[in-house]
Parts: C-alpha cells; sequence; structure tokens
C-alpha cells in the first residue's frame, strides 16, 4: 500500500513537472484534439493533470504559440460572448511530430537496455 501512495506522488509530482516544462507543448496537444480557448484549456489542463493552470502563465505561452506560428487564434461569439478560439497549425503539428519521436526514441528498448548497464 505504502508503494502505491509513493507511486501516486511520484506521478503527481511528474503531471506537476511536465505541466510546467512543456506548457507549449501541453497546448499543442490540446488544440491539435480540437481548437479550445484560455478558460477550456484551462480546464483540460485541471482534469487531465490535476494541476491548476494560472492565467499569468497561460495567456503569455499562447502568445508566443502564435507569434512562432505553432497556433493561430480566431475570435468567435458564442451565447453572446466573444472567446478567442486557438488551433495548431501545421508548424505546430510538425512540432508535435518530432516530439514525439524524440519520446520513442528515448525510451525504446535499446536506450532502457542502455540505461540499467550504466546503473
Amino acid at each position: 500500500m505504502k508503494s502505491q501512495a509513493i507511486n501516486q506522488a511520484f506521478e503527481a509530482e511528474l503531471k506537476r513537472r511536465f505541466v510546467n516544462d512543456f506548457l507549449d507543448l501541453l497546448i499543442l496537444q490540446l488544440v491539435q484534439a480540437q481548437p479550445a480557448w484560455g478558460y477550456n484549456i484551462i480546464k483540460k489542463t485541471e482534469a487531465k493533470y490535476g494541476v491548476n493552470l494560472r492565467h499569468g502563465a497561460l495567456y503569455p505561452m499562447l502568445n508566443t504559440l502564435e507569434t512562432k506560428g505553432l497556433i493561430t487564434s480566431r475570435k468567435e461569439i458564442e451565447k453572446g460572448r466573444v472567446r478567442k478560439t486557438y488551433k495548431i497549425t501545421l508548424a505546430g503539428k510538425q512540432l508535435l511530430q518530432t516530439y514525439y519521436s524524440f519520446l520513442k526514441e528515448q525510451t525504446s528498448t535499446n536506450k532502457a537496455k542502455n540505461w540499467k548497464k550504466a546503473k
């Protein structure tokens, strides 16, 4: 039972670090699945990772991603409210694909064997 609690604590820590360190990739993953607005991204991050994403972290990152051409935004009116909806671009999709390829390479069986040998 104690090891399960430790594993849960490690998982929570990894999720928090992922959101903090890879916020750009997290946003790209979320808007690739479905275009979203800021508040929606915050709620999805909370549901998926259990991390409260602050507006002060999200909106500057959204602006940076848009400046880099990785996402686009469009103002839409929904239920009488104007929302800025974000969508991934081709360049954003290519960045995610590169990220997935890198992760796959780093977690391949040969890498894992070499890591165990180094211990």
